[in-house]
């Protein structure tokens, strides 16, 4: 068989990979080179067009552990750019964004191995929402964002929560900015003129433990008017909200998670080390209830007052309600993860007591 046909049944699932590969390290290398090349392109185009950005793909890709398959995500980015008009320029930025790390060039069978694996994983990916224009396709009407000022200040609080060695500094500072964010919603939902709607955002959740920290974004997205759809196999949240309320979910959810590890890997030194993978799994899962709780007692509190606001929230979580329908018409909830350890869940939930957002 030629090369292309040799790829081609790699694509189909009729030649195994482990067969392809064989019989592609014994073929003319040009030849070679040039079928994977277009066979990849190929997919690339596929997966760019039906929803995947830049980044998104390079991490799901990336997060597989050869860095040769991240090099060639990147790369396939910024070819699709060229030629192509209009581009949304976040798409551009994710692309530019890419930077792949020097080093030695990797020689060609382990390049050859890494692209024939790529290309196999790659034909399992499935389409996905368009949430940003692929280059080439008309732009749609960017997301309303808040006052950058205020981004600013909420940014400022966490990172000096996420730096702090002191528990009550740190719960003062994430208080602070949830106080900060639920008091610009009042604000913004009180302004008229503000013509916005609810848009969608993908948040990537790392391993290990994603159930359990998708648990932990979920219960941020909920205290702030957002819902999420957890997509597992890809690694990704799916957060549907309104676009200022999207940008204070994500800034939490991140200070909030370091805040976590940083708490959680001082409380694990005395865990017995056939009992760590429990202890930080129970702890991630307690963490994210009690966070949940607490955000949602301040801005009860911050709401406090303002009952003449309460129908336009309610207004405002039905259209996220309705926005995630639209793109996610069949979901299913799934069953939160086993509670191994007893010491887990109590440092988890003090660890939050000392994120508590007042």
């Amino acid at each position: 068989m030629s090369a292309r046909e040799i790829i081609d049944g790699v694509r189909s699932g009729a030649l195994a990979y482990e067969d392809a590969l064989d019989a592609l390290t014994g073929a003319p290398a040009a030849e070679t080179d040039a079928a994977l090349s277009t066979a990849l392109s190929g997919e690339f185009e596929r997966l760019f067009g039906n929803g995947w950005q830049p980044a998104e793909l390079h991490r799901a890709v990336a997060r597989r552990g050869n860095p040769i398959q991240g090099r060639l995500v990147a790369d396939a980015a910024r070819d699709y750019l060229r030629g192509r008009d209009p581009v949304d320029e976040r798409w551009r930025d994710q692309a530019d964004g890419l930077r792949t790390p020097e080093g030695r060039k990797p020689d060609r069978i382990a390049v050859l191995d890494a692209s024939l694996d790529l290309l196999a994983e790659l034909r399992r990916m499935p389409r996905i929402e368009v949430l940003i224009p692929p280059p080439g396709t008309p732009l749609t009407t960017v997301p309303h964002h808040g006052d950058q000022r205020i981004l600013d200040r909420v940014r400022a609080l966490l990172a000096k929560a996420e730096s702090t060695e002191f528990p009550a500094e740190a719960e003062s500072y994430s208080a602070k900015a949830q106080e900060l964010i639920t008091r610009y919603r009042i604000e913004e939902v009180t302004v008229a003129a503000v013509d916005v709607v609810p848009f969608a955002r993908r948040i990537g959740v790392d391993h290990p433990y994603e159930s359990e920290k998708a648990g932990l974004l979920d219960a941020v997205a909920r205290a702030n008017t957002c819902r999420t759809v957890w997509s597992q196999d890809l690694g990704f949240s799916t957060v549907f909200g309104f676009d200022t309320d999207i940008d204070a979910v994500e800034l939490l959810y991140t200070s909030l998670l370091v805040q976590a590890n940083r708490a959680m890997v001082r409380d694990e030194k005395n865990v017995r080390k056939a009992r760590l993978k429990a202890f930080r799994r129970s702890f991630l899962v307690s963490y994210g209830i009690r966070i949940g709780e607490r955000m949602r007692q301040t801005v009860e509190r911050e709401l406090t007052g303002h009952d003449d606001l309460l129908p336009v929230l309610r207004n405002r979580e039905v259209k996220v309600h309705e926005a995630m329908d639209r793109a996610f018409p069949r979901t299913v909830r799934v069953r939160g993860s086993r509670v191994d350890s007893l010491e887990g869940w109590e440092s988890g939930r003090a660890a939050a007591d000392e994120a508590e957002l007042r």
